[in-house]
C-alpha cells in the first residue's frame, strides 16, 4: 500500500514537467504555421511548370546567359535590362543544366520564397491571422504564379523588393540598428541591377517616410535622418558602374522602338486601369466582360485599399505602405504610359503583390460581428484567383512552339536552310533547334527600301554581331545550290514571307503555338531535280 501512495505522488509530480514538455512542443509545431502555405505556394508554382514552350522573351534570357562574364555586361547594356538576373542564370545552368524544368525552376523558387516575404512582412505589420490570410493569397495569385514560371528575372525582383521593403519596417522600427539599413542597401542594389522599374520602389520608400513625418516628433523623423541619406547615397554609389550603360540606353530610345523592343505596347485608356487589376488576379483583361461585372470588381477591390488606409490608426502606418507599395507605381506607370506605353503586366506584377497583403489586413480588422463578410470577401478573392491559376494552366502540350520546331529536327537533313520571320521566334527556337543549321532571319526592306534589320540594341543586340550570317533580307538570295528550305513563320494570314520565289513547291507544313514551320523544295535549281520536283 505504502509503494502504491508514493509511486501514485510520482506520477502527480511528474505531470507538470509532461504538461510543459507538451505545451513546448506544441508551441515549436504552432511556430511552423506558415510552413504549409509556402508548401501551397510552391505546389502551385511547380504546377506544371514545363508545360508552356519557351517563348521569345526566355530565349533572350536563356542567349544573353551563354555570354562569358564580359560579354554578357556589354549586351545586357544594349538590351533593355540590367545583368544581375542573366549572370545568375548563368551559374544555374552551370551548376544544373539548361533543362526546361531547371530553367524554370531558377523563377519558382525566388517565387516561392517571395510569399514567405510576403507573409513575413504582414507579420510584422499586422497579426498572425492577417499574415495567414495574406499568405493564402498570395500563394495563389495568378500574376504572381505566371512569372514564377517564365525564365524572366521578375519573381527575383519581388525577392530583392519586399526583402528591402521588409528591412526598412524593421528600421523604422529600430531606428539605432543599422544593420537593417545595411541590408536594405544589399537588397535595393541588387533590385536595381535586376529591373529598372526599382527606382518605383524608391518612390515608395521615401513616400512612406513622408507619410511617417506627421506622426514622428521634431528631431526624431526618419526622414531628416542622416543614416538614411547616407543608406541611398551608397546604393547611387553601387550603382554607378552600370549608370553610364543606363544613359547609354536612354540616348538609344529610338533604336529601340525601331527594334520593336521599347513602344510596341498599345497606347492606355479608361479601360486600362481596371483591365490591369482584372490581369492581376484572374489572367483575363476582361474587356469582353459584361459592363457592370468589368468595373464592379476592380471598384470593390479600390474601396477596400482605401477603407483600409483610411481606417489605418497605428503607429507605423502599414495600411498606408502597402497602399503605396500598390498604388504608387501602378498610377505612375498608368499616367507616363499616355505619352509612352509601358503599362505592362509583368513589369508591375512584383507591385502587384501588396493587392493581396491588403485584403488581408481588411478582412482581419473587421469586428467580430462583421466576420461573414470578412469570410465572404476572402471566398470571393480565392475564388477569382481559383480561375486565374485555370486561365493559367490551360496549356495545349500538342499547341506549343516546340511542335514545329521538333517537327524540323526530325526531317531535317545535310545542307537544308532554316528562316524565321520574327525575332521573337528567332530567340525562341534557338533553345530547341537540334540540327547544324545556320538559322537566318528574314529581313525585308520595307517598301520605301528601309531596312528591317535589327539593330544593335535590345534583341538585336544577341545577334547583330553575326548579322552577315544571320540576316537575309531576300529569299532569291539563298546561296545557288540550295535544294531544300525550312520556313518559319506565324500561322495567321498574311503570309510573312509572300510572295515565294518561283519554282518553290511545299513538301510538309506543321503548326504550333501561334508558329508554322514550312518544308520547301527548290524547283528552280541548275543542278538535277531535288526529290519532290518530280
Amino acid at each position: 500500500m505504502r509503494r502504491s501512495v508514493v509511486e501514485q505522488n510520482e506520477k502527480v509530480a511528474a505531470l507538470p514537467a509532461y504538461s510543459r514538455l507538451t505545451w513546448e512542443r506544441a508551441g515549436w509545431i504552432s511556430r511552423l504555421w506558415w510552413v504549409p502555405i509556402v508548401a501551397l505556394a510552391m505546389a502551385v508554382r511547380f504546377y506544371q511548370l514545363t508545360a508552356a514552350a519557351i517563348w521569345g522573351d526566355e530565349g533572350s534570357s536563356l542567349l544573353l546567359s551563354e555570354y562569358a562574364v564580359g560579354d554578357l555586361w556589354f549586351h545586357a547594356a544594349h538590351d533593355v535590362h540590367p545583368p544581375l538576373y542573366f549572370l545568375i542564370l548563368r551559374g544555374w545552368i552551370e551548376l544544373f543544366g539548361d533543362s526546361i524544368g531547371s530553367i524554370r525552376s531558377m523563377s519558382a523558387i525566388p517565387g516561392v520564397v517571395a510569399v514567405g516575404l510576403g507573409i513575413w512582412l504582414t507579420r510584422q505589420l499586422s497579426t498572425r491571422r492577417a499574415a495567414v490570410l495574406a499568405g493564402v493569397l498570395l500563394a495563389l495569385l495568378p500574376t504572381a504564379v505566371r512569372y514564377s514560371q517564365e525564365v524572366r528575372m521578375y519573381s527575383l525582383l519581388a525577392v530583392w523588393l519586399l526583402g528591402a521593403t521588409l528591412a526598412l519596417v524593421y528600421w523604422v522600427r529600430n531606428p539605432e540598428r543599422t544593420r537593417y539599413l545595411a541590408m536594405y542597401v544589399v537588397l535595393m542594389s541588387a533590385g536595381f541591377y535586376t529591373h529598372y522599374f526599382t527606382a518605383l520602389c524608391v518612390l515608395v520608400h521615401w513616400a512612406y517616410l513622408g507619410v511617417l513625418w506627421r506622426t514622428q516628433p521634431r528631431g526624431q523623423r526618419l526622414l531628416a535622418r542622416p543614416a538614411w541619406w547616407l543608406s541611398n547615397s551608397v546604393i547611387v554609389l553601387l550603382y554607378l558602374p552600370w549608370l553610364p550603360n543606363l544613359l547609354d540606353l536612354v540616348q538609344h530610345v529610338e533604336q529601340l522602338k525601331v527594334g520593336g523592343d521599347i513602344g510596341w505596347e498599345d497606347p492606355v485608356g479608361l479601360l486600362s486601369l481596371p483591365s490591369m487589376i482584372w490581369q492581376f488576379v484572374l489572367q483575363d483583361e476582361g474587356v469582353g466582360f459584361w459592363a457592370p461585372l468589368f468595373w464592379a470588381f476592380p471598384m470593390l477591390l479600390a474601396g477596400i485599399v482605401g477603407v483600409t488606409v483610411w481606417r489605418d490608426r497605428e503607429h507605423y502606418r502599414p495600411a498606408s505602405l502597402l497602399a503605396l507599395f500598390l498604388l504608387v507605381p501602378l498610377l505612375l506607370v498608368y499616367g507616363v504610359s499616355f505619352v509612352s506605353p509601358v503599362f505592362i503586366e509583368r513589369y508591375l506584377t512584383v507591385y502587384a503583390l501588396g493587392l493581396p497583403i491588403l485584403v488581408a489586413l481588411a478582412i482581419d480588422r473587421l469586428p467580430s460581428r462583421l466576420a461573414w463578410l470578412g469570410a465572404a470577401l476572402f471566398v470571393l478573392f480565392v475564388g477569382v484567383e481559383l480561375v486565374g491559376l485555370k486561365n493559367n494552366f490551360t496549356v495545349d502540350e500538342h499547341d506549343q512552339f516546340n511542335v514545329p520546331v521538333e517537327f524540323v529536327n526530325r526531317n531535317y537533313q545535310e545542307d537544308d536552310r532554316i528562316v524565321l520571320s520574327d525575332m521573337m521566334w528567332y530567340l525562341s527556337y534557338v533553345y530547341y533547334d537540334q540540327t547544324d543549321a545556320q538559322l537566318q532571319l528574314y529581313t525585308p526592306p520595307k517598301p520605301d527600301g528601309t531596312p528591317t534589320r535589327p539593330n544593335a540594341y535590345g534583341f538585336g543586340t544577341l545577334v547583330d554581331q553575326d548579322g552577315g550570317r544571320i540576316y537575309l533580307d531576300r529569299l532569291s538570295a539563298l546561296p545557288a545550290e540550295t535544294r531544300r528550305v525550312w520556313l518559319i513563320s506565324s500561322n495567321e494570314a498574311p503570309d510573312d514571307f509572300a510572295p515565294l520565289p518561283e519554282g518553290w513547291r511545299e513538301l510538309s507544313r506543321q503548326d504550333g503555338g501561334g508558329a508554322r514551320a514550312r518544308l520547301f523544295v527548290l524547283c528552280n535549281v541548275a543542278s538535277a531535280q531535288p526529290e519532290g520536283c518530280r
